[in-house]
C-alpha cells in the first residue's frame, strides 16, 4: 500500500529522485564465489561514486557485472553527512594513446599488452588535492557550528543534516551557504514555535475549558534577524546554544505560554479574576464595553502594556478622568469607573463602555498595585458576538469581522 502511494505521488517520487541524485552514492562489491576469471569487473570489486557524478560507461558495466552475477550492486543514500570517495583510475580511455601501445606491441611481436596509466585519462581531482582539501575545510567550519534552541520543553536543533541542506559545492569547489535555504529553516521554525494569537485551551475560574483565540499574545520569531545570526553563528565554526532571535515574547516559554499568573474576564459573565503564580487573589464583577453600540470590549489573549495613575481617557463625544489605569489592548484597558454605582449583570448590554473594562475603585486600585507589566489578559465571550470597531480590528480580537461596505445607489 505505501509503495502504492508514492508510485502515485508525482511530488514523492521527484523527492526520492531528487535525494538519490544529491545525496546518493553507488557502490558495489564482488559475489561470493562470483566467476570472473578474466578479472573484467575487477575494478568494481570495491566500488563507490557518488550518483551525481558517476560517468555513463561506468553504470554500463555495473549493470553487466549485475546481470553476470559477478557484483552486487546498490545505493545508499545519506544527507547528513559528507565523505571524499578515493579516485578512480583507469575508467576513461585515450585511444590514441592505446593505439600507439598496440602498434608498438605489435611491431614487437608480443602476445599480449598491459595498457600503461598513459592511456587512460588521469582524474581532475585526487583524494589529497589542496582543492578537495580547502573544500572540505569549508565544510567542515559550517558543518561543525550546529546551534542548540533554548525553548522549553523541546528538543530544537540546527543539525548537521539540516546545515548540508544550505550548502552549495561549485564546480570549482568553492562553499556557499544558500540563504533562501536558511530562510526556509527560520520559516519552519517560526511555524513550529510562533503563539501569536494562536488558540489556546485555557480553564476557566468557572471550572470548564474552553478554546480562547485571538489578540497579540504570544512568541514571534524576528525570521529576518534570526536568518542573519544562523549565518553568522556558521561562519564562526563553532557550535552554539542560544535563544531564538524574537521580535516579540511571551510571558512563559513553551506551549503553554501563559503560565499561572494572569487576568481572566469572562464578558459573558461580566467578571475578572486575578491569578498570581496559581493562586486567586482578586477576583470582582466588571462593565465592559456596550455590546449593542458597537463598542464591544475585545476579546483573546492579550498583555498588560504599561499602567498609568490619573490618566484622561479621550474618545469621540467623551473625556473620562481615572485613577488606575492598566490597558492592554489597542486603547483599550482596565481602568476605575467612579461614575458607576453597579457592576456586573447585563448592564454592558444597554450602559456599557466605549470598550474598557470598568471595575470598582477599590478593585482597581488593588490590581494596580499588585499586577505587572506584561501579565497575560486572557477575555472571551461565551457566546458567538460580531466585532467591528477599530479597536477589536487592531488588537486582532478574535470576534471582529469588518464592517459591510456602504451599498452604492444605482445611477
Amino acid at each position: 500500500i505505501i509503495a502504492e502511494n508514492i508510485s502515485d505521488d508525482a511530488k514523492i517520487r521527484k523527492s526520492i529522485r531528487d535525494n538519490t541524485y544529491n545525496y546518493g552514492v553507488i557502490k558495489s562489491e564482488i559475489k561470493k564465489n562470483a566467476n570472473d576469471e578474466n578479472k573484467v569487473y575487477d575494478m568494481y570489486y570495491d566500488y563507490q561514486e557518488r550518483v551525481k557524478f558517476i560517468k555513463p560507461h561506468r553504470v554500463l558495466a555495473l549493470n553487466r557485472g549485475e546481470s553476470e552475477k559477478v557484483l552486487t550492486v546498490g545505493i545508499d543514500i545519506s544527507d547528513d553527512d559528507y565523505t571524499v570517495i578515493d579516485e578512480v583510475y583507469g575508467n576513461t580511455p585515450i585511444f590514441e594513446n592505446i593505439t600507439t601501445e598496440i602498434k608498438e606491441a605489435i611491431n614487437n611481436q608480443l602476445d599480449s599488452i598491459t595498457l600503461s596509466d598513459e592511456c587512460y585519462v588521469k582524474p581532475e581531482i585526487c583524494s589529497n588535492s589542496e582543492k578537495l582539501k580547502s573544500t572540505l575545510s569549508q565544510l567542515d567550519l559550517y558543518t561543525n557550528a550546529t546551534i542548540h534552541y533554548q525553548i522549553d520543553g523541546v528538543d530544537e536543533n540546527l543539525s548537521k543534516k539540516d546545515i548540508l541542506k544550505m550548502i552549495s559545492i561549485s564546480d570549482d569547489g568553492n562553499v556557499t551557504l544558500l540563504e533562501d535555504k536558511v530562510k526556509d529553516f527560520v520559516q519552519q521554525m517560526a511555524y513550529k514555535y510562533n503563539t501569536y494569537g494562536d488558540a489556546r485551551n485555557f480553564p476557566t475560574s468557572s471550572g470548564d475549558v474552553i478554546s480562547v483565540a485571538g489578540g497579540d499574545y504570544g512568541w514571534v520569531i524576528n525570521k529576518k534577524k534570526e536568518a542573519e545570526q544562523i549565518i553568522a553563528d556558521l561562519s564562526n565554526g563553532v557550535p552554539v546554544e542560544r535563544e531564538p532571535i524574537y521580535e516579540q515574547t511571551a510571558k512563559k516559554s513553551g506551549a503553554d505560554d501563559i503560565g499561572n499568573t494572569y487576568i481572566e474576564i469572562d464578558y459573558t459573565k461580566q467578571h475578572m479574576w486575578y491569578y498570581k503564580d496559581g493562586q486567586m487573589i482578586l477576583e470582582s464583577d466588571i462593565v465592559s464595553g456596550n455590546i449593542n453600540a458597537a463598542n464591544g470590549s475585545v476579546d483573546g489573549i492579550y498583555k498588560i502594556v504599561y499602567k498609568e495613575k490619573d490618566a484622561k481617557l479621550v474618545g469621540e463625544n467623551y473625556a473620562s478622568d481615572v485613577k488606575y489605569f492598566m490597558p492592554f489592548a489597542y486603547n483599550i484597558g482596565i481602568h476605575d469607573a467612579s461614575w458607576r454605582s453597579s457592576f456586573g449583570g447585563e448592564i454592558y448590554k444597554s450602559s456599557g463602555s466605549h470598550g474598557c473594562i470598568n471595575a470598582p475603585f477599590e478593585t482597581a486600585k488593588a490590581l494596580y498595585e499588585m499586577v505587572e507589566v506584561g501579565t497575560p489578559v486572557v477575555a472571551y465571550y461565551r457566546e458567538p458576538v460580531v466585532l467591528t470597531n477599530n479597536a477589536a480590528k487592531q488588537s486582532n480580537a478574535f470576534s471582529y469581522q469588518a464592517p459591510p461596505e456602504p451599498s452604492v445607489p444605482a445611477n
